[in-house]
């Protein structure tokens, strides 16, 4: 989500970089998303909008697997803000597809789309979507990731043009279960600031990556380098092992 010059947007409920990992057909798997800005914001964008400062954002994800390379996801969105009151306001489905390809090759290539639903103080515009071009490239201890995100308003009263954010991982396997890496997210904005670096969220993670008997754990603390961006935000995407 692109944001206009001179406000200030909350961070994601999912801030994390699409990759390769898709469930088998049939199966099912549950990620947790946690975001908590530990300092941001201390006014919302409008008129009942969240207050970035201070929150924290839970996000379950239920996914399973369609066929080879296709999954499908439901995510409901959570928070609790500064002031202890928790809220639980919109949900989202996805369809993710990485096409099958032989372990010998290095890089592959896929898509995700995504629509939900969000109560008024999540999103002015309470229908919005986007859609995920997905690359990377894996080989020996190195990963690779990049995501081109471009994401549009659905309805609601206040429509807002069409926006990039490119999003990018680097991450190297220190030992057996555990990588660590770089994210960047940044958004290009739309037509009225397009390349404007400035009046757009732009922001940059450390990160590892920790395989512990079955848990899939991406964690991670980022800083914001704009006006518009959340200052220091801590994440934690928590993959939880199921039978």
């Amino acid at each position: 989500m692109s944001a206009a010059a001179g406000s200030a947007h909350a961070a994601p409920e999912e801030i994390q970089v699409y990759e390769d990992d898709t469930v088998k057909p049939g199966h099912f798997g549950l990620d947790l998303h946690n975001v908590y800005v530990a300092s941001g914001a201390r006014t919302a964008d409008y008129l009942a909008g969240q207050v970035p400062n201070h929150d924290y954002r839970l996000t379950p994800e239920f996914y399973c697997g369609l066929g080879p390379g296709l999954e499908a996801g439901f995510y409901v969105l959570s928070q609790l803000d500064s002031h202890g009151t928790y809220t639980v306001g919109g949900e989202k489905v996805r369809l993710k597809y990485i096409p099958p390809r032989p372990e010998s090759q290095p890089w592959y290539v896929g898509l995700n789309f995504e629509i939900g639903r969000v109560s008024h103080r999540y999103d002015e515009n309470p229908w919005n979507a986007e859609l995920k071009g997905i690359a990377g490239w894996k080989a020996g201890k190195w990963d690779l990731a990049v995501n081109a995100n471009v994401d549009w308003t659905v309805s609601g009263p206040k429509p807002a043009p069409v926006s990039l954010e490119l999003t990018g991982k680097v991450g190297y396997e220190v030992t057996k279960g555990l990588s660590l890496g770089v994210e960047s997210y940044n958004t290009l904005g739309d037509h009225r600031n397009f390349g404007r670096f400035d009046q757009n969220e732009q922001s940059l993670y450390a990160v590892a990556d920790v395989d512990v008997h079955g848990w899939n754990l991406n964690l991670g603390v980022g800083r914001g380098w704009t006006k518009v961006t959340d200052g220091w935000v801590a994440k934690a995407v928590i993959g939880v092992p199921l039978p």
